[in-house]
């Protein structure tokens, strides 16, 4: 399989983190966004990373499509349950981690590379208050437990970390303050080399 995007982005990463910790055999085709958009298009319409072609050729867009695809492979050890109780705990978490990710690439867009004469500073300041709202309920979820859901690691660990460390590395100031349990995750999780191994290095 072939992974289109780069690292730094908590979307494509939580991808290539699943892929090593299901011990999938894949390559990176770390296409920017900002650089590669033509290339990019060329692969999904819309112009957004990740794109995981398949081993026969087929193509899959969007994270979350991806991600379902691969626990389909998995099987027994999918991150996310397949039904029941469990599941619907472990997409709740998840989806506050994704949501927490998603607010802070657009604060990231809005502070960093969108032209400083047509920033939107009350539209920032939303986006950072969401940003900072979901690291501080997912780092509540945390209290008393090592991780997210189920007691064990699920998609949610790996997604609530990546967009942690997302964070630290674009606009700090997101999660400061408000992660002393997820930042505790983040250390679990990177003593594993296969999620320590995507992490961005510029």
């Amino acid at each position: 399989m072939k992974l289109v995007g780069r690292m730094l982005s908590p979307f494509v990463r939580r991808v290539a983190a699943t892929l090593n910790l299901y011990d999938m055999e894949w390559e990176s085709w770390p296409l920017s966004t900002v650089s590669d958009m033509a290339e990019i298009l060329k692969v999904n319409p819309v112009g957004r990373v990740p794109v995981l072609y398949l081993d026969d050729g087929e193509t899959l867009v969007d994270s979350s499509a991806i991600l379902d695809h691969l626990d389909e492979l998995a099987g027994e050890r999918a991150l996310t349950p397949r039904g029941g109780p469990e599941r619907r705990a472990v997409l709740h978490a998840t989806a506050i981690a994704l949501g927490t990710a998603e607010k802070s690439v657009s604060a990231f867009y809005e502070a960093k590379r969108r032209p400083e004469a047509m920033r939107w500073p009350d539209g920032l300041a939303m986006l950072t208050a969401q940003a900072r709202g979901g690291f501080a309920a997912l780092d509540a979820m945390l209290e008393g437990r090592e991780h997210l859901a189920l007691g064990r690691l699920t998609q949610a660990d790996v997604t609530a970390v990546i967009a942690l460390e997302f964070a630290e590395t674009v606009l700090p100031e997101l999660a400061e303050n408000r992660t002393s349990r997820l930042s505790a995750l983040r250390d679990r999780l990177n003593a594993d080399p296969r999620f320590a191994g995507t992490k961005f290095t510029g």
